[in-house]
């Protein structure tokens, strides 16, 4: 029963890290982009999820509501910052790094100015309390409401990267920017939707995040660097593999913490994947070409 639990335990913490890591496989992985404003557009998502709260009334509601929500206001951010800053430093990772990273604390601060610097807390809806009893193991609900989450918006996102000519257009644009351009594709709008994705897709983790714990301006910054480790670890750019990679990162950091303690689960689990990229550099899954050479 404690290994069932176990399992639960780094299969739930898995779909979290899938949430906050799904957004930059298209903003790192797809484009390049090292965009540590990415936990802050998460930040902007759980904070959506308060301000619904407040306007909304009933839990179960609102949470409905400030799903799509955070995904546009994620996304509105993250064109706002494309349209700005990064479409100069598409050549530039290390600028990029650079700029989003001042951008993320200047986001931190405009949500202490509004927000205050307390955390704030959203309330679950009621059809999330509680527990699903299988088998004398407890699975809460939030958790497994979380792990559908994320299911739903692998598959939403692989649809579109597959099946649609908008994912098309984003694949060539990813394979072959020149190419792409002189078959009449528009690099620059293909960037900004790409980007918009890839930001909704962190107000989503966000809004899910408020059903974990309470809300402050240092919110995403938890899950930034783990996010960046389940990228890197399953292959720059590959959804399948930043699926494995983020289950198999929860799997471990939960063994570990069932054996050790949480800071020490954490830096085994940082230990390993440096192991790891050492004998695998291109991830768990790498990209597939044509070459001569």
């Amino acid at each position: 029963m404690d290994i069932l639990s176990q399992l639960f335990a780094g299969l739930s913490l898995g779909s979290v890290l899938l949430l906050a890591a799904l957004g930059l496989a298209l903003t790192f992985g797809q484009m390049g982009v090292i965009n540590m404003a990415h936990g802050e557009f998460m930040m902007a998502g759980a904070y959506t999820a308060f301000v619904v709260q407040g306007v909304v009334s009933g839990a179960g509601v609102s949470l409905l509501v400030a799903l799509p929500l955070g995904f546009v206001v994620g996304g509105l951010l993250g064109l706002l910052l494309e349209a700005t800053l990064i479409h100069r430093m598409y050549a530039r990772p290390l600028d990029t790094l650079l700029v989003t990273w001042g951008v993320a604390l200047v986001l931190q601060q405009v949500a202490r100015d509004v927000f205050g610097a307390p955390n704030v807390d959203v309330s679950a809806p009621t059809w999330l309390s509680g527990a699903v009893e299988i088998g004398g193991l407890a699975l809460p609900r939030t958790r497994l409401f979380i792990l559908g989450l994320a299911v739903a918006c692998v598959v939403a996102l692989t649809l579109l990267l597959r099946a649609t000519p908008l994912g098309r257009r984003i694949r060539a644009v990813v394979q072959n920017r020149d190419l792409a351009e002189s078959s009449g594709i528009s690099s620059r709008t293909t960037d900004r939707i790409t980007f918009f994705l890839g930001s909704g897709l962190a107000g989503i983790a966000g809004v899910a995040l408020t059903l974990l714990g309470s809300v402050g301006p240092t919110l995403g910054t938890s899950y930034i660097v783990d996010a960046f480790l389940v990228v890197v670890a399953g292959g720059i750019g590959q959804i399948k593999g930043t699926v494995v990679a983020a289950l198999s990162l929860g799997m471990m950091q939960a063994f570990f913490e069932y054996s050790t303690t949480a800071s020490v689960a954490k830096v085994l689990v940082f230990v390993a994947v440096v192991a790891f990229l050492q004998v695998r550099p291109q991830g768990l899954v790498s990209a597939r070409t044509r070459s001569l050479a």
